[in-house]
């Protein structure tokens, strides 16, 4: 008997199961897996490996449960993988909150929630989820191929909403009905982009959740550049008001690095707080600068900036930083004088500070400086800083130098290796031997940091700095000058600040494809491709507050406030869902307006005065019944006009004639 009772129990659930695929098709579960699979996908880098295969697994489980029609898994059997990947979430992570693991949970309890569907509620549930999950890729990537795959998601996901309340509804209608749906939506998606109130930062940034640091680092040894040389992200984007400068103007300046261990070169500690000192300023220019979060406090501008649009502090030695480092896009306006002189009395602590080596490195290079300091003196009778600087130049024009990014590794001696040996080397060779010789000949010399040109983009008039652009050069102070920029690659490979890193390369290969010089209708492609996203950035991405102040004044709306917003974001709201109801409701406007359907009314309050009132159930042919067995004498009137009201109604569309003479007839019927 209990075996029998167990058999009837299995039974039972199998026919709970069945009655459930009754409900739900197998189309529609597969609807679901597709838009569950959609929207987890883009996920995939930087999920836990684990993580993603343990997904992986549950939905194909799950695909093959609905192909066969076996039975779910238990509850308990759920459960336990449940508590079992919570824990496993817990020891990768070591925390149960931020960023990351509320987007790893999510997913991996709205797969395993599919483990246990079983109703058309739980499908409700997971198609919100499925929604919720789409807002967390945009923590990831913002660009517009991730806004456009998130639409065809979105997509995915409303038609498997119309399957859930319509399962006998083909597939082609379900997406022209989804699509309807979605086109509906983009007035409202337009008032709210265009008129919630911003808020200042990401909603959903937490202090561990910062953007990954790239770009150029505070500090450089041999090789460290090449690395950036290879990548083709875009670091900032600049936009002149006027004509631009020369391209060998175009020297972006970032950390400055004051102190050398014999290979690597470094900030060091602050000296002076005192701000820098700036004589004979020439050569305005007014420029707008888009710069990518790098996650560092540093902003680029031409040297020198005299005027920035945000809070900044301009250092003592000429460098832009921002209160907070850069984790989100960010675009400011600043006014450089490229022709100035620095510093002229500079700090005396400054200037020891730019004068010392680490003892016993490069014993060869220290020899040379000296040198150049006695022929100096002998030529001019005392001291001449220039003429060494002259004299340094003149030496890596003239003693076959290359410039590459496959140089030779170097030795202890770094320099002396560099300028005796080798003679091989990328601009951070150049900038740190060049500096260290200075220094020798007891000239103050320092690194600075940053990127130099940019590619300028015809379609959109404005310049592209990507990574590529990163170099280092050398500052030298001249008594009676100040700090003096100086750029020892510029005497190997001049093309190098003329034209760009292409064109002072010879091994091709080493480059990115795109930076090889690709045909031109390839590189032109990239242009319009990067001049779309950069209007994505301004204008979507970077639709921040005071950009949505700028643009409502525009439109007339003076002083905008929260308020004010609010209210005109209620009333847009509102007049949208209105003219979508008029729409949709245009049948039964259309109805009352209807001649033929007034003159049948007006025939029935006739009759209704006699005594014959027709029920609001009731056609025209079953009311005309009613009546000629009420009155036969209005038999074959009453039946003819229904008949006529019939075919105009609800038969072929039939002339004008035909309806003026039914309207005729009604008008004379006592």
């Amino acid at each position: 008997m209990r075996d029998s009772f167990l058999h009837g129990k299995s039974r039972n659930k199998l026919r709970s199961y069945k009655n459930t695929h009754r409900t739900m098709s197998t189309s529609l579960l597969y609807g679901l897996l597709l838009s569950i699979l959609m929207v987890t996908a883009p996920h995939a880098d930087h999920l836990p490996l684990w993580v993603s295969a343990l997904c992986i697994a549950l939905l194909t489980w799950r695909a093959y449960l609905t192909r066969t029609g076996n039975p779910l898994p238990k509850r308990w059997l759920l459960l336990a993988v449940t508590f079992a990947s919570v824990g496993g979430i817990l020891i990768e992570f070591r925390t149960l909150f931020g960023r990351e693991v509320g987007v790893t949970l999510l997913i991996l309890l709205t797969t395993l929630k599919f483990m246990e569907l079983r109703s058309p509620r739980d499908a409700m549930v997971l198609i919100y989820l499925a929604c919720f999950i789409i807002i967390t890729n945009f923590f990831y990537s913002q660009s517009i191929p991730t806004a456009l795959y998130m639409l065809a998601t979105l997509l995915v996901i409303a038609a498997t909403w119309v399957h859930l309340h319509g399962q006998t509804i083909p597939l082609r209608p379900r997406l022209r009905i989804a699509s309807i749906l979605l086109l509906q939506a983009i007035p409202l998606m337009l008032v709210l982009f265009v008129l919630f109130p911003r808020v200042q930062g990401p909603l959903w940034g937490l202090p561990q959740d910062a953007f990954a640091s790239s770009g150029l680092d505070d500090k450089m040894s041999p090789g460290s550049f090449i690395r950036l040389s290879l990548s083709e992200e875009v670091a900032f984007r600049v936009s002149y008001a006027g004509q631009p400068p020369q391209r060998e103007q175009m020297y972006w300046r970032g950390p400055v690095l004051w102190e050398f261990d014999g290979r690597t070169w470094t900030p060091g500690a602050t000296i002076t707080p005192a701000a820098p000192q700036f004589a004979d300023t020439t050569q305005p220019i007014d420029y707008s600068v888009t710069l990518e979060p790098h996650n560092k406090t540093w902003l680029f501008a031409l040297d020198v900036p005299d005027r920035l649009s945000i809070p900044a502090k301009l250092t003592y030695d000429f460098r832009l930083v921002g209160k907070e480092p850069v984790k989100a896009r960010l675009r400011y306006e600043a006014r450089s004088h490229l022709g100035y002189r620095a510093n002229l009395r500079e700090n005396e602590r400054q200037l020891r500070r730019a004068l010392q080596l680490p003892p016993s490195f490069n014993p060869r290079a220290h020899e040379l400086a000296a040198e150049w300091r006695t022929q100096a003196a002998a030529q001019t009778g005392g001291t001449n800083d220039a003429a060494i600087v002259r004299a340094a130049l003149t030496f890596f024009s003239r003693q076959n130098f290359r410039y590459t990014l496959e140089p030779p590794p170097l030795g202890p001696h770094s320099v002396d290796d560099f300028l005796f040996e080798t003679r091989q080397g990328f601009c951070e060779h150049y900038a740190s031997s060049f500096v260290f010789l200075m220094r020798a000949a007891h000239i103050p010399a320092r690194v600075v940091t940053g990127y130099q040109g940019g590619e300028f983009n015809e379609l959109g008039n404005y310049y592209i700095v990507r990574q590529s652009d990163a170099h280092a050069w050398a500052e030298v102070w001249l008594a009676d000058q100040g700090w003096v920029r100086i750029d020892p690659t510029a005497a190997i490979a001049p093309a190098r600040v003329e034209r760009g890193l292409s064109a002072a390369i010879t091994d091709f290969a080493a480059l990115p494809f795109m930076a090889r010089n690709p045909p031109q209708w390839m590189r032109k492609l990239r242009l319009n491709w990067d001049t779309l996203a950069n209007r994505w950035n301004q204008w979507v991405l970077g639709y921040d507050t005071e950009r949505q102040f700028a643009f409502l004044t525009r439109l007339g709306m003076e002083s905008a406030t929260w308020q004010k917003m609010a209210l005109n974001m209620m009333a847009g709201i509102g007049l949208i869902i209105a003219l979508f109801a008029l729409f949709m409701l245009r049948h039964l406007l259309k109805r009352r307006s209807d001649k033929v359907q007034a003159a049948w009314l007006k025939l029935c309050r006739k009759l209704a005065k006699a005594g014959l009132p027709r029920a609001a159930h009731e056609g025209a042919q079953d009311y005309a019944a009613r009546v000629a067995a009420a009155r036969p004498e209005l038999a074959e009137t009453i039946r003819d006009l229904a008949a006529r009201y019939s075919a105009l109604r609800y038969g072929t569309p039939q002339d004008e004639q035909m309806q003026q003479e039914f309207i005729k007839l009604i008008a004379k019927f006592r």
